[in-house]
């Protein structure tokens, strides 16, 4: 009977070892949530950042003149009476290498 006692006694350790590293709540469990936290950390910096970038470029279209022209002008507007020519990026490649040689 004494066999039986500690047998089953180490059978449910060795269970309940099993549950704490396997179950639904166990260690393996713990270290996937760990690591979807940590992602999901790292993904709120980041949007944080590229929040607080957005919030300055509102205040500078807010009150700079200088930024707004910036804007207009990568959007291809022009004032009155200028002209705008666009010149293809490949081609703003072709002349900036042909310069520096």
């Amino acid at each position: 009977m004494k066999h039986y006692g500690r047998g089953l006694m180490g059978l449910l350790v060795l269970l309940l070892v099993v549950h704490d590293i396997f179950g639904t709540h166990g260690f393996l469990a713990m270290r996937r949530t760990q690591s979807e936290i940590k992602k999901v950390e790292a993904n709120l910096d980041r949007l944080n950042k590229e929040n607080a970038e957005l919030a300055d470029q509102v205040k500078d279209l807010k009150t700079d003149p200088k930024a707004i022209e910036r804007l207009a002008r990568e959007m291809g507007l022009a004032k009155t009476g200028e002209i705008i020519i666009m010149i293809p990026q490949s081609q703003q490649i072709q002349q900036s290498s042909s310069l520096k040689q």
